[in-house]
Protein backbone atom coordinates (compact mmCIF):
# COMPACT_ATOMS: atom_id res chain seq x y z
CA UNK A 1 0.00 0.00 0.00
CA UNK A 2 1.31 3.38 -1.24
CA UNK A 3 1.47 6.21 1.60
CA UNK A 4 1.52 10.40 1.54
CA UNK A 5 1.98 11.85 4.67
CA UNK A 6 1.07 15.44 5.21
CA UNK A 7 1.80 17.12 8.27
CA UNK A 8 0.01 20.69 8.96
CA UNK A 9 1.58 22.69 11.71
CA UNK A 10 2.13 26.75 11.24
CA UNK A 11 5.49 26.32 13.41
CA UNK A 12 6.90 23.27 11.45
CA UNK A 13 5.82 25.03 8.33
CA UNK A 14 7.54 27.98 9.41
CA UNK A 15 10.77 25.61 10.80
CA UNK A 16 10.44 26.60 14.55
CA UNK A 17 10.41 23.16 15.97
CA UNK A 18 10.89 19.51 13.48
CA UNK A 19 8.65 17.64 12.55
CA UNK A 20 7.87 14.49 14.69
CA UNK A 21 4.49 13.56 14.18
CA UNK A 22 5.07 13.21 10.55
CA UNK A 23 8.24 11.17 11.34
CA UNK A 24 6.73 8.71 14.14
CA UNK A 25 3.91 7.96 11.40
CA UNK A 26 6.22 7.44 8.47
CA UNK A 27 8.06 5.02 11.18
CA UNK A 28 4.55 3.23 12.01
CA UNK A 29 3.73 2.65 8.05
CA UNK A 30 7.23 1.47 7.35
CA UNK A 31 6.47 -0.66 10.36
CA UNK A 32 3.12 -2.15 8.81
CA UNK A 33 5.12 -3.03 5.64
CA UNK A 34 3.45 0.22 3.49
CA UNK A 35 5.61 2.27 1.00
CA UNK A 36 5.89 5.57 2.66
CA UNK A 37 5.60 7.08 -1.44
CA UNK A 38 6.13 11.22 -0.31
CA UNK A 39 5.58 13.28 2.72
CA UNK A 40 5.19 17.28 3.30
CA UNK A 41 4.79 19.97 5.33
CA UNK A 42 1.74 22.61 4.92
CA UNK A 43 0.73 25.37 7.40
CA UNK A 44 -2.60 25.64 9.21
CA UNK A 45 -4.19 27.50 6.39
CA UNK A 46 -7.45 25.62 5.14
CA UNK A 47 -6.98 26.74 1.08
CA UNK A 48 -3.16 25.43 1.09
CA UNK A 49 -4.48 22.43 2.26
CA UNK A 50 -7.39 21.85 0.53
CA UNK A 51 -4.90 22.18 -2.70
CA UNK A 52 -2.47 19.44 -1.70
CA UNK A 53 -5.38 17.16 -0.70
CA UNK A 54 -6.89 17.53 -4.50
CA UNK A 55 -3.53 17.61 -6.29
CA UNK A 56 -1.71 14.43 -4.21
CA UNK A 57 -4.84 13.02 -4.43
CA UNK A 58 -5.58 13.57 -8.30
CA UNK A 59 -2.03 12.35 -9.45
CA UNK A 60 -2.99 9.30 -7.56
CA UNK A 61 0.53 8.13 -6.29
CA UNK A 62 -0.91 6.80 -2.91
CA UNK A 63 -3.60 4.83 -2.05
CA UNK A 64 -3.71 6.43 1.26
CA UNK A 65 -3.08 10.35 2.54
CA UNK A 66 -2.77 10.69 6.30
CA UNK A 67 -2.74 14.15 7.14
CA UNK A 68 -1.40 14.77 10.79
CA UNK A 69 -2.02 18.23 12.75
CA UNK A 70 -5.21 20.33 12.71
CA UNK A 71 -8.03 18.57 14.09
CA UNK A 72 -8.10 19.98 17.68
CA UNK A 73 -10.46 22.86 18.85
CA UNK A 74 -8.28 25.47 18.16
CA UNK A 75 -8.71 28.73 15.81
CA UNK A 76 -6.39 27.42 13.39
CA UNK A 77 -7.66 23.76 13.86
CA UNK A 78 -8.91 23.66 10.13
CA UNK A 79 -7.82 19.91 8.79
CA UNK A 80 -11.11 17.88 8.91
CA UNK A 81 -12.90 21.23 7.04
CA UNK A 82 -10.59 21.08 4.60
CA UNK A 83 -10.62 17.24 4.13
CA UNK A 84 -14.58 17.46 4.05
CA UNK A 85 -14.34 19.82 0.71
CA UNK A 86 -12.21 17.85 -1.08
CA UNK A 87 -13.46 14.05 -0.36
CA UNK A 88 -16.24 13.01 -2.71
CA UNK A 89 -18.02 10.52 -0.07
CA UNK A 90 -16.96 10.41 3.60
CA UNK A 91 -15.88 7.24 6.10
CA UNK A 92 -17.28 8.21 9.12
CA UNK A 93 -16.42 4.91 10.67
CA UNK A 94 -12.49 5.09 10.36
CA UNK A 95 -12.45 8.46 13.11
CA UNK A 96 -15.16 7.04 15.19
CA UNK A 97 -13.16 4.07 16.05
CA UNK A 98 -9.94 6.27 16.58
CA UNK A 99 -11.91 8.19 19.36
CA UNK A 100 -13.34 5.04 20.54
CA UNK A 101 -9.68 3.50 21.24
CA UNK A 102 -8.23 6.69 22.00
CA UNK A 103 -11.19 7.67 24.83
CA UNK A 104 -9.45 4.25 26.22
CA UNK A 105 -6.13 6.07 26.98
CA UNK A 106 -7.30 9.94 27.51
CA UNK A 107 -10.72 11.30 27.58
CA UNK A 108 -9.55 14.01 25.11
CA UNK A 109 -9.45 11.64 22.16
CA UNK A 110 -13.49 12.47 22.41
CA UNK A 111 -12.07 16.30 21.09
CA UNK A 112 -10.39 15.22 18.04
CA UNK A 113 -12.54 16.35 14.94
CA UNK A 114 -10.38 13.80 12.48
CA UNK A 115 -12.35 13.31 9.24
CA UNK A 116 -11.49 10.60 6.87
CA UNK A 117 -12.81 10.19 3.39
CA UNK A 118 -12.59 9.37 -0.57
CA UNK A 119 -11.19 11.38 -3.28
CA UNK A 120 -11.00 9.61 -6.43
CA UNK A 121 -9.26 6.40 -5.44
CA UNK A 122 -7.27 7.57 -2.40
CA UNK A 123 -8.32 7.59 1.14
CA UNK A 124 -7.52 10.76 3.05
CA UNK A 125 -7.47 10.17 6.70
CA UNK A 126 -6.64 12.96 8.82
CA UNK A 127 -4.34 12.04 12.34
CA UNK A 128 -4.03 14.53 15.48
CA UNK A 129 -0.64 16.26 15.80
CA UNK A 130 0.65 14.95 18.52
CA UNK A 131 3.38 11.96 18.20
CA UNK A 132 1.67 9.28 20.52
CA UNK A 133 -1.55 10.47 19.21
CA UNK A 134 -1.37 9.90 15.73
CA UNK A 135 0.32 6.52 16.06
CA UNK A 136 -2.02 4.71 18.45
CA UNK A 137 -4.75 6.73 16.34
CA UNK A 138 -3.23 4.92 13.05
CA UNK A 139 -3.01 1.60 14.98
CA UNK A 140 -6.10 1.65 16.09
CA UNK A 141 -7.08 1.70 12.10
CA UNK A 142 -4.34 -0.07 10.62
CA UNK A 143 -5.63 -3.12 10.15
CA UNK A 144 -8.96 -1.48 7.95
CA UNK A 145 -7.56 0.52 5.66
CA UNK A 146 -5.58 -2.20 3.23
CA UNK A 147 -8.97 -3.85 2.77
CA UNK A 148 -10.77 -0.35 2.16
CA UNK A 149 -7.77 0.11 -0.76
CA UNK A 150 -8.73 -3.00 -2.24
CA UNK A 151 -12.11 -2.36 -2.32
CA UNK A 152 -11.53 1.12 -3.57
CA UNK A 153 -9.68 -0.27 -6.36
CA UNK A 154 -12.24 -2.83 -7.04
CA UNK A 155 -11.99 -6.25 -4.96
CA UNK A 156 -15.53 -7.51 -3.30
CA UNK A 157 -16.11 -7.17 0.18
CA UNK A 158 -15.42 -10.66 1.65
Amino acid sequence: MRVSILTISDSVAAGRVEDRSGQVVAARCKELGWDVVASAVCADDRPAIEEFLREAADAAGADVLLTTGGTGLGPRDVTPEATAAVVERLIPGLPEQMRAAGVAKTRRALLSRAAAGIRGKTIILNLPGSPRGAVESLDAVADLLPHAVAVLHGARHD
